[in-house]
């Protein structure tokens, strides 16, 4: 390195670095910035539809009807799911006799794999939660809801409750616990799949799902 070189690297990173008070532990700082309760919907949502998410809005238990007008006016025909949920019996209800097939995930993915590369149109999922600041699901697969369901279908349809909506990923590793109980996947999901690896050029919907449509349950009026 020439000499000097390494001086003023230093004194660049000495000129730029954080004006937060000194000896302030980090998690303040964090707490400090953390996206209103009030507003955490509305950012989550400004920074997925950016991305290409999209959003339906339901009020209590009437979510899954949203779910069946959806998929009856885009032409889904039918919707891979884990039986084993707690939303799943809200699902049955009220698809049951529909135009709309539901397809369980329950059997092992070796018996599932042609199912669902070839003959299901979306896939629906829970979710923990949503985190505000960057706008992002959690996605927190168990054997009753494997990662597939919303990996492969082209639609991934995800349930958010908004209440569960925390202020930043570190409120919510802190608030849930995630230290002591992790799963062996969870995920942080914003938008329908993308890449840039093809001449740096951003395309959606090359390598997972087309489209993320989140069924966003509110309070409410």
């Amino acid at each position: 390195m020439p000499d000097g070189a390494r001086e003023r690297i230093l004194a660049r990173l000495e000129s730029g670095a954080s004006t937060e008070p000194a000896g302030e532990p980090d998690f303040a700082v964090m707490a400090r910035r953390a996206v209103r309760p009030e507003e955490r919907y509305a950012s989550l949502r400004r920074a997925m539809e950016a991305v290409h998410a999209e959003f339906l809005e339901a009020n209590g238990d009437d979510w899954p009807g949203r779910v069946r007008a959806f998929a009856e006016a885009e032409g889904i025909r039918s919707i891979a799911y884990g039986p084993g949920t707690d939303a799943a019996g809200r699902l049955e209800s009220v698809l049951r006799g529909s135009a709309v097939r539901l397809v369980p995930y329950d059997r092992p993915i070796e018996e599932m794999k042609r199912t669902l590369f070839d003959d299901v149109d979306a896939g629906f999922t829970t979710t923990r939660g949503g985190i505000a600041d960057t706008g992002g699901l959690i996605l927190w697969p168990t054997p009753e809801e494997p990662r597939l369901l919303s990996l492969v279908p082209p639609v991934h349809l995800a349930l958010l409750d908004v209440a569960r909506i925390h202020g930043s990923l570190w409120q919510a590793m802190r608030d849930e616990g995630w230290a002591g109980r992790m799963p062996p996947n969870a995920l942080l999901v914003s938008g329908p799949s993308k890449t840039a690896d093809i001449e740096q050029t951003l395309a959606y919907g090359v390598h997972g799902p087309k489209r993320l449509v989140v069924i966003a349950v509110v309070p409410r009026a």
